[in-house]
């Protein structure tokens, strides 16, 4: 278990995604000062399941995404342009008050050992669709990423940077990130994809 500084959002951070920041908040200017002069530069990321980003009483999800700051620049008003990188998930066991920022008490929640054959064959099926998906949405018009981007040969990372590839909602994503591991993520995604297509396939029929 640990203390650490939690930075609750509207979206959901998955491991190993790159999440740029403003913090302009005094709380969260505090947050950002505080952990740089912390070794390891880091606070969890969680998604707000009611409420809004700014100005608190939100209510939030139990499972987030530890994020490190790997660069951070100061506005002369004294806002900060920070980015980030997610670096693995953890549970929340309790919610401390929130001095001047929220914290919490969080367990590192590793994903289970990946059966690899099982992984890839998902792998092989999925990609493509999401692949595509993610391509017609880009047609669309939406923010997404690029379709065509290399996947890892790490299971793991690659089940993550899958969904990340996916133009799939922060609600999705979050049961997602809550997978237990690398080839339930991937059962999990195929199935939100039938839902993902048609919706993009009316879209477009649409626009």
């Amino acid at each position: 278990m640990a203390l650490l500084p939690m930075f609750p959002l509207g979206g959901t951070l998955l491991p190993g995604e790159v999440l740029p920041l403003h913090v302009f908040e005094p709380r969260y200017r505090q947050l950002v000062l505080d952990c740089v002069e912390s070794p390891d530069h880091e606070f969890g990321v969680v998604l707000i399941e009611r409420g809004q980003e700014v100005g608190g009483g939100d209510v939030r999800r139990d499972v987030g995404t530890v994020a490190r700051m790997v660069q951070v620049a100061e506005t002369e008003d004294g806002r900060f342009a920070v980015m980030t990188v997610g670096t693995h998930r953890i549970r929340i066991n309790a919610w401390l008050p929130d001095d001047p920022y929220p914290l919490a008490d969080v367990d590192h929640w590793p994903d289970v050992e990946p059966d690899a054959p099982a992984v890839q064959t998902l792998l092989t099926e999925v990609t493509p669709r999401v692949r595509r998906a993610t391509a017609l949405a880009l047609e669309l018009g939406d923010e997404v990423a690029d379709p065509q981007q290399d996947l890892s040969d790490d299971p793991l990372v690659a089940s993550y940077q899958l969904c990340s590839l996916a133009p799939v909602g922060a609600a999705d994503r979050y049961d997602l990130l809550c997978a237990e591991g690398p080839a339930a993520r991937l059962l999990l995604l195929r199935d939100r994809m039938d839902d993902i297509e048609a919706l993009l396939q009316f879209r477009l029929g649409d626009a």
